[in-house]
């Protein structure tokens, strides 16, 4: 009689019980976004594993990115990688403060976004550079462009989506194993859409698109890209931006001019945020202002 078959037995029965406890464990998402106290109320979002982390996008102003920086040393997570979602500067003007504090952290973004900022940092840094004050970065910093369509967090997948379709720099980061969409640019909460960047009915059509794909995989939490106030990250965020895309097509069409769709869009969506974004996108939508300035 030999003991082998027995031991095993117990081995492998053992290994089959220890193995949930190997299994990685759920990432976590800790959002900030410095709401009405900023010139953007954009969302940067810190991607927890048990020992390191990813942040997606970086803020726009010295001040709030020092506050990140603060958020993420507290988290007593190694930063491995900065992901830039979009190409606007309230996502990347805090890089410099960001890479100060964690040198070795990899900052990346999309290729079409890469080639967006190389194309409109100066430009934008001399606009915003005179109103940010001491708040405007010290330098510039360009991403690298990501090889692929992911990002891993040991071991575990963020897929960056939305890169082959028509609008590459307009995508966003889906995490199947928490079933999370970071929206980045593309989904809006409590505050009015900013419709400035998307003036033909192509792009509007493409983002609508991109927001169904969204729907399509069922997630269980979207953080908005911009939001004021308090937001609970549920999918409801996604079918607010897409009836506020369509009802701004729709009043654009029959509005006399920009203050009359101005208040047509305050009629259908009393109390939100940030009315100054609706004010330029409506005289960009009637033709009273060219966008982007030249």
């Amino acid at each position: 009689m030999t003991l082998l078959s027995p031991l095993r037995g117990l081995v492998l029965g053992c290994l089959a019980c220890a193995a949930p406890l190997l299994a990685a464990a759920p990432l976590q998402l800790d959002v900030y976004n410095p709401g009405a106290d900023a010139p953007f109320a954009v969302s940067s979002v810190i991607v927890s594993g048990q020992r390191d982390a990813v942040l997606i996008d970086a803020q726009f102003g010295n001040d709030h990115a020092r506050q990140l920086v603060q958020r993420l040393r507290a988290s007593g997570k190694r930063l491995t990688t900065i992901y830039i979602s979009q190409g606007d500067p309230d996502y990347y003007f805090g890089l410099a403060t960001l890479t100060q504090a964690f040198p070795d952290a990899e900052v990346v973004a999309s290729a079409a976004t890469v080639e967006h900022i190389r194309n409109t940092m100066e430009a934008k840094l001399a606009y915003w550079g005179p109103e940010m004050g001491a708040d405007k970065p010290e330098r510039l910093v360009l991403p690298k462009a990501l090889a692929g369509n992911r990002l891993l967090l040991e071991d575990q997948v963020l897929e960056v989506r939305g890169l082959e379709g028509p609008q590459p720099d307009r995508s966003f980061v889906w995490i199947p194993s928490i079933k999370a969409v970071v929206g980045g640019v593309v989904v809006s909460q409590n505050i009015h859409v900013w419709m400035a960047d998307t003036q033909s009915a192509a792009s509007r059509a493409h983002w609508l698109q991109t927001l169904a794909d969204i729907q399509a995989l069922a997630p269980q939490t979207v953080v908005p890209g911009h939001f004021v106030g308090a937001s609970d990250y549920s999918p409801q965020s996604v079918g607010f931006t897409a009836d506020y895309i369509r009802t701004f097509e729709a009043q654009a069409r029959v509005a006399r001019d920009a203050a009359a769709l101005v208040e047509a869009m305050k009629r259908h969506y009393p109390g939100l945020g940030d009315q100054s974004a609706l004010e330029l996108s409506a005289k960009v939508a009637k033709g009273e202002m060219q966008w982007p300035l030249q």
